[in-house]
């Protein structure tokens, strides 16, 4: 049976705010931020769930798979936004990591009526995305309720994918659902039931971690510099063409050169500074060894 909606800490009233409408505003922001300060603790405390889930992940993305986010209103949105900064940062196909949200990409912009209550449409997502036992399916709802999250989870897990469950709320119906509960419970928000606060700032947290571990799991870093990074802008290749001077040591122009010739792959370039190769041989070389930019080096360098 379903919690009913007021027993959940996150649509508690908290009574340090019941006369915020009344407050000046700066008093106003500094009670928001104190309560936003509680946020990483409550993360800090899920980290060993965090931690599991993530290595799981990675395991199935290492053998071929992709990660999924699923989530509804905010959860929705903050699934897509972490899923769409995935490819600029750690060069990955748009394919790999994708974010599902109710009511689709409209429900991005406006709030669509209804659209997370319906777990029919959640497992036809599934279904639609072809999940399979190599995917990792993450259900992202505040509550913890959300029936479109829990008919997505349903639907990955009959199909054999990896399920986690991202909540704010203790023994939420969608931890109970997945093999991995990650439960960040924030408590009441500053305005009483409004989940974009204090559980958004969470979820983002959480998902940042997530994504980012998961990638450098998957050697898509190296030591803490995005190497899979191209320069498909102004900002991008200078961050580029700096990266691969760190890295080699080599003067501007070398560095300049070798970027150029890569097609502006960064981990290419360092490649091909570092062992004398041609873009095709630095290539060749990369995809031997993984892509790992680090067991390449080694590798050539007798490590």
């Amino acid at each position: 049976m379903v919690e009913p909606l007021p027993e959940l800490s996150t649509e508690q009233s908290d009574p340090r705010y019941s006369q915020i409408d009344r407050l000046p505003t700066e008093q106003i922001a500094r009670l928001m931020n104190a309560a936003d300060a509680a946020v990483p603790v409550a993360v800090a405390v899920a980290i060993p769930a965090i931690s599991a889930a993530i290595d799981a992940i990675a395991a199935r993305m290492e053998a071929g798979g992709r990660l999924l986010y699923v989530g509804a209103g905010t959860s929705g949105r903050l699934a897509v936004l972490d899923a769409s900064e995935c490819p600029p940062t750690f060069g990955t196909d748009p394919s790999l990591v994708q974010g599902v949200i109710a009511g689709g990409p409209e429900a991005l912009t406006r709030s669509i009526e209804g659209a997370e209550d319906d777990a029919e449409a959640g497992a036809a997502e599934m279904a639609r995305l072809e999940v399979g036992r190599l995917d990792s399916v993450v259900g992202i709802s505040a509550s913890g309720r959300a029936p479109f999250v829990l008919g997505a989870v349903a639907e990955a897990r009959d199909r054999g994918a990896l399920t986690v469950g991202l909540s704010c709320n203790a023994g939420a119906p969608l931890s109970a659902a997945t093999e991995h509960a990650i439960e960040v419970v924030v408590g009441p928000e500053v305005v009483t039931g409004s989940t974009r606060l204090k559980a958004g700032t969470a979820q983002k947290l959480v998902l940042n971690m997530i994504s980012t571990i998961s990638m450098i799991r998957l050697g898509r870093t190296y030591g803490n510099r995005m190497i899979e990074v191209s320069a498909m802008n102004a900002k991008l290749a200078e961050r580029a063409l700096r990266m691969v001077r760190d890295i080699t040591g080599a003067d501007l122009e070398t560095s300049r050169k070798a970027l150029e010739e890569a097609g502006g792959q960064a981990k290419v370039a360092v490649v091909m500074i570092e062992h004398g190769l041609d873009a095709d041989a630095a290539r060749a070389l990369l995809e031997s060894h993984g892509e790992r930019l680090g067991a390449a080096l080694e590798k050539v360098n007798g490590g």
